[in-house]
């Protein structure tokens, strides 16, 4: 009676001979080249999806191909735990989001184990943990101590509806990245990461990591956003000369400044409006613009608004008067908090000017004879290169060589002086939320900031809070704001803020390697051993926030002597979405597809084979009910494949002695099979083409004839199985069994191919006459050039085509074609 393929039956079974036997361990054996494995970790929203399903398919592929290989393989999970969902569903269901937080855990926890994803959970990870927040508090103190952690008072994006500031990179087309309220400006006193310090080596950086797409260091650079130029210092004479410092990429424009504009938040804007006329109408610009987000004021498409102040500026070159305004488009945080008009030479300027009615000054004198000085700034203003005009001394100077000019002279008269100047903020580390990592700061009354020492850590999150989502409850908690300062001993208060989640996934890959360590994050014998992460997997989505936020924390790692390497990710893999009839899949759509329901269905392996089948892993991936039904009849089709030989094997299997031409045509495709797979999974990652090979082999298996010899079958059979295991796990080991083998498959050394089993012993060459195709050969294999040449002059076919022409010329290339020049 034919035995059944039953993925229920056979998944739970190996799942449980994994776990039993602790098959995914890491096994960590200095003999052999190490291999790091790293799928981003998920949050435990409660959970997984398909784009989950995906993500971890093409991880653990990747991961077991690699043990196969020889390699010792680091493959870790772990749980990005805190954040607002977990207190969101607190105030819905009621729940506390601890326990809210774990039994989510617990729930996809088995879901990737019913995956079959080859995880070793003895290094799992919690962010919400206090033995990993506790970690995430001392880094902080070491940033603290680094002089990169520091608190200012600042406008800070904030979200009304999460109740929460957000940092620059967490606001999305001027809309809060989790809940898409639109946010707006608050004044408040938060902590912040100098990740500016590091603009310059996460720029250069970049070109260091040639594993990385191209599309997601160019995201990088972009955000990074290094400008070239000058610092001019303009004075304010009402205010006894007091500076005000503009950046500028454009020094060769100094002299057609005609007007300044200041940030409505720049601290002067209330000196300079004091008792003038402007004052009300400018201070409630500034209350308007506190509403809106960066991204809405210095939108292209936005109207660009605004306000004269009442005073003027000196130009430090000419000392002529320019008039000082507030604009929407400026913004306090980005350079100076202040621009100079120069609209003759700027579009926004030139918009600006026209719309208020100020001066246009050109400045450069095109090269092209063309373009009329006159006409520059009445339609448009001019932005190519040209020469200097009305720009004193440098007069008749070409523009590009006027930019170092005059930022060097403005250097030497002490007005100014060549600045590079980055896009990049620092980072705004301060969130008005309970579930998070605590802040490990206290303020005295005696002593001000100081900060909890590393052995007073972790720094708890009280259990016995209310959660409404409308405040933080650690605000009023007595029991967690009252404390003892460490440094006098007197009274002090906690700081009631909890850390960016960022922070807690900029460094949980290092913590994968030392997750036991009660003393200090991870130890550096146990960094150096596993990192750099050899291949990282995860979404095109986290490009700039978390990417750019592991890199600039391995770098400080790297300075604080922690690390060796100061680059994370050796290389980067970013798979496309799953959708559904072209489109993402999402509740609203309603054309979410349930992983538990397919498994439960088609079994993890058809899951896993139709998500690596259907398209490459950069691209997005249509999911269709008849390819899943295609991978699961292609399973069934393995299956009775293996089932109709499983004799061939009752005795030990002959070794293969392909000397029929049909033996030699399997054993040639087994091994060509063999080197594709490798090639594809180990160094391409084409996981699709590689299924495509195995796809044409079972074909080739089918077609075997039954005379032919059976040593050839049975090794191409026991081929089949390994190269399937890392793709499809359960039935693989189940195969193997029925090949009459005890151990496990995922065991076997991986597969190697002989050169010389893909030669052919006869091949087919193109025959011309004069160039053109008049028919093909069969011919031995390796042929000479001279060789083929007399084989093909000297053949019928050739004669024929050849009747009673003179041959003039003969040209052969062995292994393709022989053209035969006729007269």
């Amino acid at each position: 009676m034919a035995k059944q393929y039953v993925p229920a039956e056979i998944e739970k079974k190996w799942q449980q001979y994994w776990k039993e036997y602790g098959m995914h361990k890491t096994v960590e054996d200095n003999s052999k080249p190490k291999f790091y494995c790293l799928e981003q970790f998920p949050y435990p929203s409660g959970r997984l999806h398909m784009g989950h399903m995906r993500v971890y398919s093409i991880g653990d592929i990747i991961a077991r191909f690699k043990r196969m290989s020889g390699y010792q393989v680091l493959h870790p999970m772990g749980w990005d735990a805190f954040g607002l969902p977990a207190e969101n569903a607190a105030v819905k269901f009621g729940a506390q989001p601890a326990k809210w937080t774990y039994e989510n855990i617990d729930f996809m926890k088995q879901q990737l184990d019913t995956l079959g994803v080859s995880v070793d959970w003895s290094r799992e990870v919690k962010t919400c943990s206090p033995d990993y927040y506790k970690m995430t508090q001392w880094l902080f103190l070491k940033f603290y101590e680094m002089g990169l952690a520091y608190r200012k008072r600042a406008f800070v994006n904030w979200c009304p509806e999460c109740s929460t500031v957000l940092a620059n990179e967490q606001v999305i087309d001027g809309l809060c990245w989790r809940c898409d309220s639109e946010v707006t400006k608050k004044d408040l006193e938060q902590w912040f990461f100098r990740i500016t310090d590091y603009a310059e080596r996460l720029l250069n950086d970049l070109d260091n990591l040639p594993g990385w797409p191209e599309k997601v260091r160019t995201m990088q650079k972009n955000w990074i956003g290094k400008s070239e130029g000058a610092n001019v210092s303009f004075t304010i004479p009402e205010l006894n000369d007091e500076q005000v410092t503009v950046f500028t990429t454009r020094p060769d424009t100094l002299f057609g400044v005609t007007y300044m504009v200041l940030a409505p938040e720049h601290p002067l804007v209330p000196k300079l409006i004091a008792g003038k006329e402007q004052e009300a109408d400018v201070l409630a610009f500034i209350e308007q613009m506190k509403k809106e987000s960066d991204i809405t004021r210095t939108s292209t498409e936005a109207e660009k608004v605004g306000l004269f102040t009442g005073a003027y500026a000196k130009h430090p070159l000419t000392g002529e008067q320019v008039p000082i305004w507030v604009a929407n488009y400026v913004l306090l945080d980005y350079g100076t908090g202040a621009v100079m008009g120069v609209p003759a030479h700027d579009e926004r300027d030139f918009e600006f000017a026209k719309k208020y009615s100020m001066a246009i000054k050109p400045v450069i004198k095109p090269f092209d004879e063309s373009i009329f000085v006159e006409e520059i700034g009445v339609d448009a203003p001019y932005t190519g290169d040209g020469t200097l005009i009305h720009s004193g001394d440098f007069d008749g100077m070409p523009n590009r060589d006027a930019i170092r000019a005059i930022s060097e002279h403005l250097n030497r008269i002490g007005k100014g002086k060549p600045t590079v100047s980055y896009r990049l903020r620092d980072w705004l580390v301060s969130r008005q939320r309970y579930w998070g990592a605590p802040i490990p700061m206290v303020y005295c009354d005696s002593c001000g900031t100081v900060p909890v020492p590393k052995d007073q850590l972790p720094v708890l999150l009280p259990e016995d809070v209310v959660i409404d989502g409308k405040r933080n409850p650690l605000t009023t908690s007595e029991a967690f704001l009252n404390t003892t300062c460490p440094s006098c001993g007197g009274h002090a208060k906690r700081e009631t803020d909890t850390m960016d989640t960022f922070i807690d996934s900029s460094w949980y890959y290092l913590r994968y390697t030392d997750p036991k360590n009660s003393e200090i994050p991870f130890s550096k014998e146990n960094v150096d051993k596993w990192l750099q992460v050899d291949e990282y997997i995860g979404g095109i989505e986290h490009a700039i926030l978390h990417l750019l936020y592991s890199r600039f924390f391995t770098k400080v790692l790297y300075d604080a002597g922690m690390v060796s390497y100061d680059e994370p990710f050796r290389s980067l893999l970013t798979q496309g979405m799953v959708l559904k009839d072209g489109a993402k899949m999402s509740k609203s759509k309603g054309n979410v597809v349930s992983p538990d329901e397919m498994i439960e269905k088609y079994g993890a392996d058809t899951v896993r084979l139709f998500i690596l089948f259907a398209a490459p892993p950069e691209r997005d991936l249509d999911w269709t009910d008849t390819g899943v039904e295609g991978s699961y009849r292609f399973l069934n089709r393995v299956w009775r494949l293996v089932e109709n030989h499983e004799q061939l094997f009752a005795n030990g299997a002959q070794e293969p002695n392909p000397t029929d031409e049909a033996a030699k045509d399997l054993h040639r495709m087994t091994h060509y099979a063999i080197k594709k797979v490798t090639e594809d999974i180990g160094e391409r990652y084409t996981f699709n083409t590689a299924i495509s090979t195995i796809m044409e082999l079972v074909n080739k298996l089918y077609a075997y004839p039954a005379e032919a010899d059976r040593g050839t079958l049975a090794f191409a059979l026991k081929t089949l199985v390994v190269l399937m295991a890392p793709i499809t796990p359960h039935i693989a080991e189940e195969l193997w069994q029925m090949l009459g083998n005890k151990d496990s498959v995922h065991m076997q050394v991986w597969p190697t191919y002989d050169p010389q089993a893909l030669v052919l012993d006869e091949i087919e060459i193109v025959v011309q006459i004069n160039g053109k195709v008049r028919d093909k050969l069969i011919v031995a294999n390796g042929l000479s050039k001279e060789e083929l040449e007399q084989f093909v002059i000297n053949h019928e076919k050739a004669k024929a085509l050849i009747e009673d022409k003179t041959i003039r010329k003969v040209i052969a290339v062995p292994g393709k074609l022989v053209n035969i020049v006729v007269g």
